[in-house]
């Protein structure tokens, strides 16, 4: 059961790239969720070069993250984005939620990331 759920995940984030591209004037806010982790990354995908990224595993993050419950945890690392994302120049992006639903973990970082300020 768990193949078949990663691959039409896969599937889903193939369809949705198919349709979003990061520009240098507007980048992507890339969503990868693990079972205990969460990351994000601001893609440029013309020029192919990530801007900015953050994630539990973050140095930074891990202490302030620690003890905390998975929701408040992507929220912390979507405000850590947006905060990064503002130090490289970009202030709107577009959200690529990676064939996830938009629900839970994937929310609250979307919700974290416009608290800190980025536009999408």
């Amino acid at each position: 059961m768990a193949i078949k759920s990663k691959i039409a995940r896969k599937r889903r984030h193939r369809r949705i790239r198919t349709r979003i591209s990061g520009t240098a004037e507007r980048p992507r806010l890339n969503v990868f969720r693990s079972l205990d982790h969460i990351y994000a990354q601001v893609i440029d995908d013309v020029a192919g070069k990530t801007l900015a990224s953050a994630s539990t595993v973050d140095k930074e993050l891990r202490g302030k993250v620690s003890g905390k419950n998975k929701k408040e945890q992507a929220t912390m690392v979507g405000k850590a984005i947006a905060e990064r994302a503002k130090d490289a120049g970009v202030s709107t992006v577009l959200f690529d939620r990676g064939g996830y639903l938009y629900h839970g973990r994937v929310k609250a970082l979307a919700d974290g990331a416009r608290e800190g300020g980025l536009d999408f």
